[in-house]
């Protein structure tokens, strides 16, 4: 992936659980249907776990949405799992990372490196776009808490 044409986004939360529980809560592709907004997640490929494992989610809002296949290409229970987005409307990496809290529970951290679509003209639109999709990750964190 070319530095010029990747856009970061992360967020971050404190469960109050020890790292395993933390993972096994979060690498629950269904689960995350629950609270990832807008967005339906399941495994398509070794029940979603492994390297080469698969996970598709479909996200839309009234009606109108896509489906983003992906493949799991790092994975390191209980502290990470990296997905490979396969899309033409999502490309790049998506990053679950879970941490031992400083005392107890975890810290799971969310991270994005997308390839936005239209080139030159989708990175400059990054810095709008950007604020509102880290929202939109903090929220459904929010939720998970829940």
């Amino acid at each position: 992936m070319d530095e010029t044409s990747s856009c970061h986004a992360e967020a971050s939360v404190d469960l109050p659980m020890d790292p395993q529980d933390a993972w096994n809560i979060v690498m629950d592709w269904d689960r995350q249907s629950r609270w990832m907004l807008f967005t339906r997640v399941w495994a398509t490929g070794q029940d979603g776990t492994g390297v080469g494992g698969g996970v598709a989610a479909r996200t839309s809002v009234g009606g109108v949405g896509f489906t983003d296949d992906m493949v799991i290409t790092h994975w390191d229970p209980p502290r990470e799992c990296t997905v490979k987005h396969l899309g033409k409307v999502v490309r790049g990496t998506g990053t679950f990372r879970i941490t031992p809290a400083t005392g107890a529970g975890s810290t799971f951290t969310w991270a994005e490196d997308v390839v936005p679509p239209l080139g030159r003209v989708g990175v400059l639109g990054w810095a709008v776009v950007r604020p509102g999709f880290e929202w939109m990750m903090r929220v459904s964190l929010r939720r998970l808490v829940r």
